[in-house]
């Protein structure tokens, strides 16, 4: 079945259509929109990231410094870093943890023990020295707390919060955040510095 030509007014559209250039930056930038928000806010958030790292970091440094001192109080330098902290992190959230050990050289040390069996743990009835008092070896030597005078404390602080900008197409980084940082200091001299406990001990396990 032959088709009916086309009016005489209409023969030249095609082509016309074809030759336009009506509309192309319209069809440009929807191409290039998502791509240039993507990149704006993904910048942003990253900035943010950095920024917040830093206020972050100097707040835990500062607040360590203040524990440090006879007459700091640990909850005032926990509520310290949520003040300093929390403006540029919304819906923010706070846990702190102090571990106080005698000396520098003491950080992460395992109380010592007789390895008999050379695995590095205390087991099987091997001899071991209570030097922080728990009551059982630690592989860890530190005791929970601020210590007391003269006593090196690692402050580890982790901030939990939602981001300040939600990059576009990127959901499932909208989701919350978590940074931690530690500071280590050294307690000031204000009284004589407790040593460890020498008590004897067995491992059972």
């Amino acid at each position: 079945m032959r088709m009916p030509a086309l009016p005489s007014r209409l023969r030249g559209l095609p082509k016309a259509l074809l030759r336009s250039e009506d509309g192309v930056s319209l069809i440009e930038f929807a191409y290039i929109c998502p791509v240039f928000l993507m990149l704006m806010f993904g910048g942003w958030d990253v900035a943010h990231q950095i920024y917040a790292r830093a206020v972050f970091v100097g707040a835990v440094e500062r607040a360590a410094r203040a524990a440090a001192l006879e007459t700091g109080d640990t909850d005032e330098a926990d509520q310290m870093v949520v003040e300093m902290v929390s403006p540029v992190m919304p819906n923010l959230e706070l846990t702190t943890e102090r571990t106080s050990y005698f000396d520098f050289a003491d950080i992460g040390r395992a109380e010592q023990f007789t390895d008999v069996n050379a695995n590095d743990e205390c087991d099987n009835g091997e001899a071991f020295i209570d030097e922080n008092g728990s009551g059982a070896w630690e592989a860890d030597i530190g005791s929970d707390g601020n210590g007391g005078a003269g006593d090196v404390v690692m402050y580890t602080v982790t901030a939990t919060y939602t981001p300040l900008f939600n990059v576009p197409f990127l959901p499932e980084l909208w989701n919350e955040r978590s940074m931690t940082t530690t500071a280590v200091k050294k307690n000031q001299p204000f009284g004589e510095q407790q040593g460890y406990a020498s008590t004897a001990g067995t491992c059972t396990d």
